[in-house]
């Protein structure tokens, strides 16, 4: 097989810098001043744009941390830490969806690399302060659907959500209120998967379920706020709220003066 030589691209939109790796199968685009949210990750061989953003055209903007989630610009993809739910975390007051961008006493570092139709994310918490800390981090893509798109999970994990109806059908199947959020814990395989027979589009996410043991999956068909969307969400919790999963001992932890690290990886195309 010949190796795809990748390229690289840095261009502004609406006021910011947005910098894209890209190759002959796969364009990802991040901008980093928005907390390095994925702005777009799209196959070049199906052109399909995976992620979703609301309304016709993107409309980028910097919001305050203590924002609802809902009032931020939604775009594509962007990571959850130390918590999703807004909650009191040891006197701090964590905003929703996170404070990635200043997250007090962490540092957190991603590195990404693509290779063929693989993005590889290297992830690092370090936690500079003198006592044990708690965290709960999410990857939070939100997807676009379309007419044929089907879940693919592990037997393993599909028995956990055993109940879970939409999960057999996420494009058309009706979730409690038209919004729902479900969680698979403890996962043993860690991949989870968008696949459409109809276009031979796949969106496939892998990542070592010893380091992160839960699978969150979000649905919106029009019952959060008229939206629709889809997320695919590997987590280190099986909780929403860094305070609740931290209770409950299943939240990630990172020693002092210490650091911790992960892998995510996300396939676009079939496997090769």
């Amino acid at each position: 097989m010949n190796t795809i030589a990748n390229t690289s691209a840095v261009r502004e939109f609406q006021g910011f810098t947005v910098h894209s790796l890209l190759n002959g199968r796969v364009s990802l685009s991040v901008i980093p001043e928005l907390g390095a949210r994925f702005i777009s990750l799209k196959d070049l061989q199906t052109r399909r744009e995976w992620l979703w953003h609301p309304g016709e055209h993107m409309d980028l903007f910097r919001n305050q941390p203590s924002d609802a989630f809902s009032d931020s610009p939604l775009a594509g993809m962007d990571e959850c830490l130390p918590t999703i739910l807004p909650c009191t975390w040891r006197g701090r007051k964590l905003p929703d969806h996170g404070e990635v961008w200043k997250s007090a006493p962490f540092t957190f570092e991603r590195i990404i690399e693509l290779e063929e139709g693989e993005i590889q994310m290297n992830y690092k918490l370090s936690n500079l302060g003198g006592t044990e800390e708690h965290f709960l981090w999410a990857v939070h893509p939100l997807l676009r659907l379309k007419a044929g798109d089907r879940l693919e999970l592990p037997g393993s994990t599909r028995q956990l959500l055993n109940g879970t109806d939409w999960v057999d059908d996420v494009f058309s199947a009706g979730a409690p209120q038209n919004c729902a959020k479900a969680f698979a814990h403890p996962v043993s395989e860690g991949w989870a998967a968008i696949k459409n027979d109809n276009t031979g589009d796949r969106l496939r996410f892998t990542w070592d379920p010893v380091q992160n043991s839960s699978l969150g999956l979000w649905i919106t068909r029009g019952g959060w706020h008229g939206y629709h969307h889809f997320a695919i969400e590997p987590s280190n919790a099986d909780h929403d709220c860094l305070a609740t999963a931290s209770a409950r001992n299943r939240c990630g932890v990172v020693g002092p003066n210490s650091s911790v690290a992960w892998q995510l990886r996300l396939r676009v195309g079939s496997e090769e």
